[in-house]
């Protein structure tokens, strides 16, 4: 095969990460070549059989770093950002990557004249009082000012056998009788399947997404906070108590948490100011068509996904319920 006749060959930021790696195998199961650019690629070799023999390689790649940026998208005709952090840890902070870093990858991507995919978040805002959705919100407005053609992704909570939402409630459910509702457990949320959310990028490389738009990506139900913690209980197969935790609590334990080295704080106070608003596709964006169903994609219920990964917490795991001994 020619150096012509060769699939296009895609970047995609992050591509190791729980959104990175399904968005990977979406792109491979229609013959692109992908480079994936992650700061480890040493710990990123999972990725390789998704694809066949030299279909998907690794590259070194750090947001911070522009050269790193450039490098990685020399030669591709398309590159995809899935790149985000949920809280800061050193060097790696929000106005580094997912502001900076964001506005870099759209640079590049305009230097060598390859599309762009970006995913964002639902309530990204660059008036946010929150340092993530402020972050976000404001490389939306710096990507589609480089790049008019971009196409960017907000997801609500996205679900799925990696995700961080789910699993870290359920992992605490196993670890102590009593579950917190932040705020009362009224936030609402529209779980997305991870899956669906890869679909969506990949239809955007692909080209069938109406370029210099942003999508909001919600699954079939809204559901509260409380809800949510009620559903994964149901599947997990188990009985703790919900208590309300106030905003101001959650966020004084959030910031001891944080100051307490090698430990990941549950929650951040940044996190906390994230929760004093809905998260859900908004009244326009249904109207507009700019959700997974107005791109032709039918939204996946989490109760008919959530059990074939959360059986794991079940107090004896598949076996619980049964009626089959271990």
């Amino acid at each position: 095969m020619t150096l012509a006749n060769l699939p296009p060959l895609v970047t995609v930021f992050g591509g190791s990460g729980f959104v990175g790696r399904h968005v990977v195998r979406a792109l491979a199961k229609r013959g692109y070549r992908i480079r994936v650019a992650v700061r480890r690629p040493d710990l990123a070799g999972f990725l390789q059989p998704l694809g066949n023999v030299g279909q998907i390689s690794l590259v070194q790649a750090n947001l911070r770093y522009r050269n790193s940026i450039d490098r990685a998208v020399d030669g591709a005709s398309h590159v995809v950002n899935c790149v985000g952090i949920l809280q800061e840890t050193g060097r790696n902070t929000f106005d580094a990557v997912q502001e900076f870093g964001a506005r870099a990858v759209a640079e590049a991507a305009r230097n060598t004249g390859a599309t762009l995919a970006h995913i964002s978040a639902i309530g990204a805002n660059a008036n946010s009082d929150s340092d993530y959705g402020r972050t976000k919100g404001r490389a939306e407005t710096a990507i589609l000012s480089i790049k008019p053609d971009a196409v960017i992704f907000r997801p609500s909570i996205v679900f799925g056998p990696e995700d961080s939402f789910f699993n870290k409630f359920a992992d605490m459910a196993r670890m102590s009788p009593v579950l917190p509702l932040v705020g009362g457990g009224k936030t609402k949320f529209q779980p997305v399947y991870v899956e669906d959310v890869a679909e969506a990028v990949a239809r955007a490389v692909d080209g069938k997404v109406a370029a210099g738009k942003v999508y909001e990506l919600g699954g079939p139900e809204v559901l509260s906070f409380r809800e949510c913690l009620e559903t994964m209980l149901k599947v997990t197969c188990r009985k703790n108590r919900l208590v309300s935790l106030p905003f101001g609590i959650a966020s004084m334990i959030g910031s001891i948490a944080s100051l307490i080295p090698f430990v990941t704080p549950p929650i951040t106070p940044d996190q906390v100011r994230l929760l004093k608003r809905d998260n859900i596709v908004s009244a326009e964006a249904e109207a507009e068509g700019r959700t997974l169903k107005g791109l032709g994609i039918a939204p996946t219920m989490a109760a008919s996904v959530l059990e074939s990964y959360l059986v794991q917490y079940r107090p004896h795991g598949q076996y619980t319920g049964s009626g089959k001994a271990a």
